[in-house]
């Protein structure tokens, strides 16, 4: 079994290091600096806070049902970060690109691939055909944290998994 966990370690650093290292160009530099953001507390909470406020039903239910995911998703993530004091690929690894200002807290889960799928889960949901676009934009940030050198892909993996999870579970128990 420690064999496994330890290819399964060298895999992950193999393909952080392709997407952060030999990916790297400034078209993409550019805008997944910015599209990150996306899956950041203050996007995620302002705009359904905006929905909430100024769409009618059933985009109001969603905005809610998205913000309770958003709240609810933040408790397994801050745990985790307790539990597992996992270090950021830029501080653990030479010659990792990273860019302005990088995060210095735990590295597992990711809180932004978190938070981008608690939001927009529900919007999938209520709007199946907004999928073919929630959904890309959803994996690009979480692919943008893995490129901009802050997360590793098991990080942005389990952010996936909690966001989902957490914004399925909201929506099956909303009343």
């Amino acid at each position: 079994m420690r064999h496994l966990f330890m290819k399964l370690h060298l895999w992950e650093r193999h393909l952080f290091k392709w997407i952060n290292g030999r990916m790297h160009n400034r078209f993409l530099n550019f805008w997944l600096f910015y599209l990150t953001h996306l899956g950041g507390a203050t996007s995620t909470i302002v705009i359904n806070i905006l929905i909430w406020a100024f769409a009618p039903q059933p985009w109001r239910t969603a905005s809610l049902q998205a913000m309770t995911a958003l709240a609810v998703s933040h408790l397994p993530v801050a745990v985790a970060k307790k539990l597992y004091p996992r270090m950021r690929p830029y501080l653990a690894l030479p010659d990792t690109n990273t860019f302005r200002n990088p995060l210095k807290d735990h590295s597992f889960p990711s809180g932004h691939t978190t938070a981008i799928f608690a939001a927009t889960v529900p919007y999938m949901v209520a709007f199946p055909a907004l999928t073919v676009i929630l959904l890309p934009l959803a994996c690009i940030v979480g692919f943008s944290r893995i490129y901009l050198g802050l997360h590793y892909p098991s990080d942005v993996l389990a952010g996936l998994v909690i966001g989902t999870s957490v914004a399925a579970g909201t929506i099956a128990l909303w009343i």
